[in-house]
C-alpha cells in the first residue's frame, strides 16, 4: 500500500518510536511569540538550560502589540512587559527576533513563510493553534502548548502520537468572486467543527492546485476549525516560485537541490486515508457565518438554517440568542458596525489587493468603523509601494500597523459589546473579538462590500 504525503514527512522525522506509545518527532522549525513563550523560557532557565538549537527557532511579537503608534512605548503594562521579556529571552538564547518596527516583524504565521523560514517537507510548531497555516507548503505544522514549547526549546523534539488522516478533494472551477476563505468556510459548514477531529487533512484537487500560496495558507490556517490537527497541500511549482529568493530560503545550487527533493513530496496514488470527502467547486459561493463557531456558515445570499452540522439544538439556540439572529432570516442586508481585514488568515498582500480592487473608487460607509491591519511590515510596505494605501485612504480608510489586532481580544483593537463585525479572521466564538462582540466571518471581498455599504451583501464583481 502506498504512503500519503503526511506519512512520508512523519516517518522521515521520527527519532525513536516508543512501543505502545508516541513517537519522538524531530522539529525543523519552532516559531515563538510573546504570549506562549515566557513560561517556557522561565522553566528552561530554572533548569539551568539554554535553547538547544537556537538557529531552528524564530521569534516575533504580534498578539499583544498595538496597531497604532508602534514607535512609542506600549501603553498597556502587561502587553509591554510581555514584549520586553521576549526581547530579553531571545537575546539570552541567541534566537533570531523580529521586534516591533523591524522589516521582518509581523504576525508569526505571516512572517514565517514570507521570510523563507518555513520551507517544504518540514515539521513546524508554534505555541499558537493556527500553526496549521504552514501546512500550505507541504509541511506537518501544528500548534503546541507551553510545556511542549519548553520541550522543543530543550531538545528540538516532541513526543507525538501519529494522528489519523483525511483527504478533502475539491474539483472544478470556482465561480467569480469566490475566494479561498469562502472555500474553507464552505467546507467547515458542510463537515461541522468536529468533522475532522483527530485527523490531519490533505487538501487535493483542481481548486487547491489552482490556488496561490496565500490562498492555500488561508485554507490550511482554518483546518483546526473543523477539529483537525492540521492541514497540508502538496508542494508544486507555485510553492517553489513563492519560496525562491526569500531571505532565509536556500539559494543557487542549494535551492535547486531542495526543489528536486521537494518534488518527491506527494501522496502515492494507492495511499489510503481514514476519511475521504469530495466537493464540487460549482457549489461554493461567497460565504458568511451567522453563529458562534466557524461551522455555522451560509452563502451571503442565503438564509439562516434550522440547524448546523455537528451543532445540537441547545447550542444552536444559544448562538442565535448571542448573535441576535433568527432561523430563516436573510443574511444579506443585515446592518454591521465594524469591518476587520487582517489576521494570520487574511492579512497578506493578496488580501489587500483584492479588498482594494473590490472597493474600486467607492467610499467607506460613514457609519462603519474599518480596521485594515497588514499581517507584517513587508505587507505594509507593499501596500504603500503598490499604491493600495493611497487608493484606500482616498476612499476614507485607514491602514494600521501590523499585528494580530482584532482577531482576538488581547490588545487595544476590541469590538464593543453588541456590535456586529465582519471579520476576515478565523474564529467567531463568543467574546473572541471583545466581550459581547458579534463576529461574522467572511473573506476580503465580502468584507469590502460591507465596508462601503454598511451591510452584508454579495460582493461586486471584480
Amino acid at each position: 500500500m502506498g504512503k500519503t504525503l503526511f506519512d512520508k514527512i512523519w516517518e522521515s522525522h521520527v527519532v525513536k518510536h516508543i512501543p505502545d506509545g508516541p513517537d519522538v518527532l524531530y522539529i525543523d522549525r519552532h516559531l515563538v511569540h510573546e504570549v506562549t513563550s515566557p513560561q517556557a523560557f522561565s522553566a528552561l532557565k530554572a533548569k539551568g538550560l539554554k535553547v538547544f538549537r537556537p538557529e531552528k527557532t524564530f521569534a516575533t511579537c504580534d498578539h499583544n502589540v498595538p496597531t497604532l503608534g508602534q514607535d512609542r512605548p506600549i501603553a498597556d503594562e502587561s502587553s509591554r512587559k510581555a514584549v520586553e521579556q521576549l526581547a530579553v529571552n531571545t537575546a539570552e538564547n541567541s534566537i533570531m527576533y523580529f521586534p516591533l518596527g523591524d522589516p521582518g516583524n509581523g504576525i508569526v504565521h505571516v512572517v514565517g513563510p514570507e521570510q523563507g523560514i518555513v520551507l517544504c517537507g518540514q515539521t513546524v510548531v508554534c505555541g499558537d493553534s493556527h500553526t496549521a497555516t504552514h501546512g500550505a507548503f507541504g509541511n506537518i505544522a501544528f500548534g503546541i502548548g507551553t510545556s511542549e514549547v519548553e520541550m522543543v526549546m530543550a531538545v528540538q523534539c516532541l513526543l507525538q502520537s501519529k494522528p489519523r488522516q483525511a483527504r478533502i478533494t475539491v474539483n472544478g472551477k470556482l465561480a467569480v468572486n469566490v475566494t479561498p476563505k469562502d472555500v474553507i468556510l464552505y467546507i467547515i459548514s458542510r463537515l461541522g467543527t468536529d468533522g475532522c477531529t483527530g485527523h490531519f487533512v490533505e487538501y487535493a484537487g483542481e481548486v487547491f492546485r489552482d490556488m496561490s500560496m496565500e490562498g492555500r495558507m488561508t485554507v490550511c490556517n482554518m483546518s483546526i476549525e473543523m477539529g483537525a490537527k492540521g492541514g497540508i497541500v502538496a508542494p508544486d511549482e507555485t510553492t517553489f516560485r513563492y519560496i525562491k529568493g526569500r531571505r532565509f530560503a536556500p539559494s543557487g545550487e542549494a535551492f535547486d537541490a531542495s526543489v528536486a527533493k521537494w518534488k518527491t513530496l506527494k501522496t502515492d496514488s494507492d495511499a489510503v486515508f481514514d476519511k475521504e470527502y469530495e466537493f464540487d467547486a460549482a457549489d461554493i459561493r461567497p460565504m458568511v457565518t451567522y453563529g458562534t463557531n466557524p461551522g455555522m456558515g451560509v452563502p451571503v445570499d442565503g438564509v439562516i438554517p434550522d440547524s448546523a452540522a455537528g451543532c445540537d439544538e441547545a447550542t444552536f439556540d444559544k448562538a442565535m440568542a448571542y448573535m441576535g439572529f433568527r432561523r430563516g432570516e436573510q443574511m444579506a442586508g443585515k446592518k454591521i458596525d465594524y469591518v476587520f481585514v487582517g489576521s494570520c488568515t487574511n492579512g497578506r498582500i493578496e488580501d489587500f489587493r483584492v479588498f482594494a480592487k473590490a472597493v474600486n473608487g467607492r467610499k467607506k460607509a460613514d457609519d462603519v468603523i474599518v480596521w485594515l491591519v497588514p499581517g507584517s511590515k513587508e505587507v505594509e510596505a507593499k501596500i504603500e509601494s503598490e499604491g493600495i494605501g493611497d487608493a484606500l485612504r482616498a476612499a476614507g480608510f485607514e491602514i494600521r500597523q501590523p499585528g494580530c489586532s482584532a482577531c482576538l481580544a488581547m490588545n487595544a483593537d476590541k469590538i464593543p459589546a453588541g456590535k456586529y463585525a465582519v471579520s476576515t479572521s478565523n474564529r467567531n466564538f463568543e467574546g473572541r473579538q471583545g466581550y459581547g462582540a458579534r463576529t461574522i466571518l467572511a473573506g476580503p471581498l465580502v468584507a469590502a462590500e460591507a465596508a462601503v455599504t454598511g451591510r452584508i451583501g454579495v460582493p461586486s464583481v471584480i
